[in-house]
């Protein structure tokens, strides 16, 4: 309202000094043509008549500039308000789209922050009720077995009610997941095989190998020649895990070797992969493949099972060793729960990371796994012992680096 009145106000002041302005110039033109046709003689005579007609007309225009002048500010002030608003507006969208961007961004990294949170738990989790199951029950295919158990029906319940589409599989995609499927099997199996024999410290240091076969073998049926720095990342990794072995208070060979099989047979596995390519169409997504193969795995170590084992995990049986029933069912059923959920957020990860950062978290979750695995079982550990299993890890992290390095491209 009165941003109104006064631009109304500036518009009549206008008008009227625009009237006044043609009366001023009309009058000192009259005043000129009376002066130029008068007698009087003598200059003094022309002066006077001369400042006594203008006077009165140049003091009536030098107040109505000051009148002017006084609105002019006002006015000013007006329009430098309305123009800023105006760039508020306009610049008010943009600012909206970019707080939305940083909103989302912003979720995204807590979202995978909370997976790999969750990833690093499902694991110490795993490793310490599967290793107390292990030591009062020392039957890794049957606990093997059960895990992919649980791991199928927990496949099966989120397909059926709708949690995860289920994949639309041809026969070419089955035959070909088939060998992925069968060295997943063995290398959980031997993993079992050596947590029930050594520490969990012990095997996960072993583990650490991993990169050493996944570049022995890779060189042998793939031809990847591997880049210097990552030869030179292998040395702290083989001269960690030797120092560890020689000072491992709970060394024996069938965990050890059990522990290098199971890294034998993970790496074969990432090879299969490149090799036989399977295709991922539709809704065969990673996590998909994941839950396939967990199913097969199931069916592949059933027969193996009965045939070494038989059926052994019964209340009668357990009773019969003077075992706590319910505490080794419930342990067992967190371990197998622990053991598909690790793998499963593992693959989530993978589908939002690059492999080479998801190399980074799988060696700070060795780590995290070792330190947990010491301090829970109260393992005993030398000052060598640990400079080893460090100088293997530190290995494995500069190993996960050299891989970012691309290799120069020769010049033709």
């Amino acid at each position: 309202m009165a941003i109104s009145a006064a631009a109304g106000l500036h518009s009549t002041s206008s008008l009227t000094f625009s009237s006044r302005h043609e009366e001023r110039h009309a009058r000192i033109l009259a005043a000129g043509s009376r002066i130029s046709s008068s007698s009087i003689a003598g200059r003094g005579g022309v002066h006077a008549s001369l400042s006594a007609g203008l006077t009165p007309i140049l003091l009536g225009a030098s107040r109505e500039d000051d009148l002017a002048s006084k609105f002019r500010p006002r006015t000013r002030i007006i329009e430098a308000r309305s123009a800023a608003s105006g760039d508020a507006s306009a610049a008010a969208p943009g600012d909206g789209v970019e707080e939305q961007e940083s909103g989302s961004a912003m979720m995204r990294t807590l979202q995978l922050g909370s997976l790999f949170g969750l990833w690093y738990l499902f694991n110490i989790y795993f490793n310490i009720y599967n290793k107390q199951v292990l030591k009062v029950f020392p039957f890794p295919i049957t606990i093997t077995e059960i895990q992919f158990a649980i791991g199928s029906a927990a496949v099966l319940f989120m397909w059926t009610t709708g949690l995860y589409k289920r994949p639309s599989l041809t026969t070419a995609q089955v035959v070909a997941i088939l060998p992925l499927a069968l060295v997943h099997t063995m290398g959980n199996l031997f993993t079992n095989m050596s947590l029930g024999k050594v520490a969990v410290s012990f095997t996960h240091t072993i583990k650490a190998m991993e990169p050493f076969f996944s570049v022995l073998l890779s060189a042998m049926f793939l031809g990847e020649a591997p880049s210097a720095w990552i030869i030179a990342s292998l040395l702290p990794i083989v001269g960690g895990v030797a120092l560890a072995s020689l000072t491992e208070a709970s060394f024996n060979w069938a965990g050890f070797l059990s522990a290098m099989a199971s890294n034998v047979t993970f790496q074969s596995r990432n090879v299969l992969s490149k090799k036989l390519m399977v295709k991922k169409e539709g809704s065969l997504d990673n996590i998909n493949l994941f839950s396939v193969i967990t199913i097969l795995s199931f069916f592949l170590l059933a027969p193996v099972t009965l045939f070494f084992e038989g059926v052994k995990f019964t209340p009668e049986y357990l009773t019969s060793m003077g075992l706590d029933v319910k505490v080794v069912m419930l342990r067992a059923l967190v371990a197998g729960l622990c053991f598909h959920s690790y793998q499963q957020v593992s693959y989530m990860i993978l589908q939002r990371v690059s492999p080479v950062t998801h190399s980074v978290g799988n060696c700070v979750k060795r780590v995290i796994v070792i330190v947990t695995s010491v301090i829970f079982f109260r393992t005993p550990v030398s000052t060598i012992n640990a400079l080893g299993t460090a100088l293997a890890l530190a290995g494995v992290f500069a190993y996960s680096r050299a891989k970012r390095i691309k290799p120069a491209k020769k010049s033709a």
